[in-house]
């Protein structure tokens, strides 16, 4: 699976290879090709000689991370160790009828819903960074939900909302599947936990990586607006 071919099998490595652009545009790109937020060229890593003391000194190439805030290192770390846990930590379950079990997995979908909520909140604030702070932060606040967020909200920032964002950047399935796991998280918050299945979770970890690289294709095309 996509996760075998991560730097260390880590699932921190959704973000290896991903680097802000600079200072003057918030997109996340890689290196060796044109930034998909701003259209820069690819970026220059060549060592620089600078003279320090009368001495020379070769300075590597270095840029900044494109993850956020330390969550984005946290959250995949939580999604790997809830994947990877030992079955016979779940049996537990296996009493319940089939049609009313909960997958014994379903936590790692709670934790995505948590991660996927930050990098909308994310995409939502860096789109909308040249608004005053104080209306910002009171509009996040109206809106504080995620189904407003990714619907009312998007709509009023955007002019549509994020799943037919998701489908015009070519992620038509992810769309699908993120408002799947939506409903599914809902039910299960309200009395259904059975609707988060092992069908559903397996799902989610299969298409992890290209609901990574779909919010990334989203983030770009509303941090250049």
């Amino acid at each position: 699976m996509w996760y075998d071919e991560l730097p260390g099998n880590s699932w921190m490595g959704l973000w290896s290879g991903y680097v802000r652009c600079g200072a003057d545009c918030h997109g996340i790109r890689k290196i060796a090709v044109p930034c998909p937020a701003c259209g820069a060229g690819p970026l220059d890593t060549s060592p620089q000689t600078v003279v320090m003391d009368g001495r020379e000194t070769i300075i590597h190439a270095a840029f900044m991370g494109a993850e956020g805030r330390y969550e984005d290192y946290i959250y995949p770390q939580m999604l790997q160790r809830e994947w990877e846990r030992p079955a016979a930590e779940f049996e537990g379950l296996s009493h319940f009828p089939e049609e009313n079990r909960p997958s014994a997995r379903a936590a790692l979908v709670l934790l995505f819903w948590s991660y996927f909520e930050t990098r909308i909140e994310r995409l939502h604030r860096t789109a909308m960074r040249h608004l005053p702070q104080r209306v910002l932060d009171d509009t996040l606040r109206r809106y504080s939900g995620i189904g407003p967020r990714l619907h009312e909200l998007y709509r009023i920032f955007f002019g549509t909302n994020y799943f037919d964002d998701l489908r015009a950047c070519g992620f038509s399935s992810i769309a699908d599947l993120l408002k799947d796991i939506h409903q599914r998280r809902n039910e299960f918050s309200h009395g259904r936990p059975q609707a988060i299945n092992d069908a559903t979770v397996k799902a989610l970890v299969e298409n992890l990586q290209a609901e990574h690289e779909a919010w990334i294709a989203v983030y770009n095309s509303r941090v250049r607006a």
